[in-house]
């Protein structure tokens, strides 16, 4: 397994052949389109042959052979990267067109807020693959094709620009984590931030430790080999052809069953990122910024080979309605829209209710899982009762932890609440003993908190 220090080593060396063969590439463009050379502007007199790169010598040559990219791809990608390693590079475009006094219309580009640097856009990565011509240019323009490996596992694209201007005068832009992944040699875990407002989930339980009913844990088994499986079904047994990717699951039960706990160490299990989403900084009131924002969550995750966790999700993924008003039918537009990019999304979403009927019957028809997580019964109960207290604390003799679990019927969230609550009433005791009456009233303080009586 390389290490950090060779996969530093190792994208260096690759990428100081890759930009040597770019900056000659736009050399003899410029020099070409500066002379006014229509002849060698519009030929192929002006390409060389990329660098040889070993698979093995990199990740970024890795990368490079496992898109099998072509000259044309592997220029495009560069572009976008240049700014992120060497901005200097791009400084040529900068040049003054002596006949008009101002930057080269050709050249594209555009100015940053803070990157005192060229940025390129689409019209930069044309011009230096196909200069003036126009059928060159034509299919050049296949790389930011919607169904272009490009943008189908979301490695570049072009940012979108004002209607009625060019497209390809659109940002060049790099997949963050794809940037992280083609320097450092690694994909950097995201940040809680506006354009992905999910947060890692971790735990330092272990999935021998899970306390749930026997059918529940099968149906989980499943959704574990389809993460560890995927690759070769899919491709190795030719069911691409038949089967959509991704795997989309639904966690129901009452709060406090395991829902959260078991997508966590689910993750933990198969070795993959956990992020739940937060629905508060999805949902909008404004009409179409709730497709915005998840559309930005599932781009980001599309390359992380993660686990995308909507706790609660009723909100996001409710039932339709009846159409009464403008409201209702942006409504149901939202989520039907939603229906199509959960079923685009190519990697893992878990969902979570209370009751799968608030789900709108057109995902639960299309979930691959459907995993019910009930309450626990009293064998399970006196498991969690008994795993639950600290090795460094012991239990009152006049405690009976089988009794318990027999008379109360807990949530494992709400046996964890119990005891928290008994647990700190022995430390300000001053004892290391934990006493059956802080035990019955912590049950107390959490039955009420339902609403309900003993």
């Amino acid at each position: 397994m390389l290490t950090l220090s060779d996969r530093l080593t190792g994208n260096a060396v690759s990428l100081e052949k890759e930009l040597s063969w770019l900056a000659s590439i736009i050399e003899a463009r410029v020099t070409a389109n500066t002379a006014d050379d229509l002849t060698l502007n519009g030929s192929e007199n002006i390409w060389t042959e990329p660098p040889a790169l070993d698979p093995e010598e990199s990740m970024y040559a890795g990368f490079i052979h496992h898109y099998q990219m072509d000259a044309e791809e592997r220029l495009v990608a560069l572009l976008a990267l240049v700014p992120h390693v060497r901005p200097q590079l791009l400084d040529v475009f900068y040049q003054v067109n002596p006949s008009r006094q101002r930057g080269f219309t050709e050249f594209g580009g555009i100015q940053g807020k803070q990157h005192g640097g060229f940025l390129p856009t689409g019209e930069t990565a044309i011009f230096l693959l196909a200069g003036r011509s126009l059928q060159r240019r034509w299919e050049c323009q296949r790389v930011f094709d919607r169904d272009h490996f490009f943008a189908r596992h979301h490695v570049l694209w072009l940012e979108p620009v004002p209607v009625g201007e060019p497209r390809l005068s659109g940002q060049l832009v790099l997949a963050e984590e794809m940037i992280d992944f083609l320097t450092n040699g690694e994909m950097r875990k995201p940040d809680y931030s506006r354009d992905f407002p999910a947060s890692l989930l971790t735990t330092d339980m272990e999935w021998s430790e899970l306390v749930l009913p026997p059918h529940t844990l099968e149906q989980l088994k499943e959704l574990e080999a389809w993460t560890q499986y995927e690759q070769i079904l899919m491709h190795d047994w030719g069911l691409s052809r038949r089967l959509r990717s991704g795997y989309r699951c639904l966690f129901y039960g009452p709060p406090g069953t395991g829902k959260t706990l078991a997508a966590t160490l689910l993750g933990k299990l198969v070795g993959r990122d956990v992020y739940r989403v937060s629905l508060s900084a999805v949902v909008s009131k404004y009409i179409g910024e709730t497709e915005k924002n998840l559309e930005r969550i599932f781009e980001r995750a599309e390359n992380m080979n993660c686990l995308l966790f909507f706790d609660e999700a009723d909100a996001l993924f409710g039932k339709r309605t009846n159409v009464s008003d403008a409201h209702d039918r942006y409504a149901n537009q939202e989520v039907s829209y939603l229906l199509q990019r959960i079923e685009d999304f190519p990697g893992v979403v878990i969902l979570t209710s209370n009751y799968s009927s608030n789900i709108d019957e057109a995902f639960t028809r299309r979930f691959q899982a459907v995993v019910p997580f009930p309450m626990p019964n009293v064998g399970d109960r006196a498991r969690l009762w008994q795993a639950s207290f600290s090795d460094q604390c012991q239990l009152a003799e006049t405690v009976s932890i089988q009794d318990i679990a027999q008379q109360y019927e807990l949530s494992g969230g709400g046996i964890m609440n119990v005891v928290r609550y008994a647990s700190l009433m022995a430390l300000a005791s001053n004892s290391d003993v934990i006493q059956q009456e802080d035990i019955i009233q912590g049950i107390v303080r959490e039955i009420q908190k339902e609403g309900k009586t003993l």
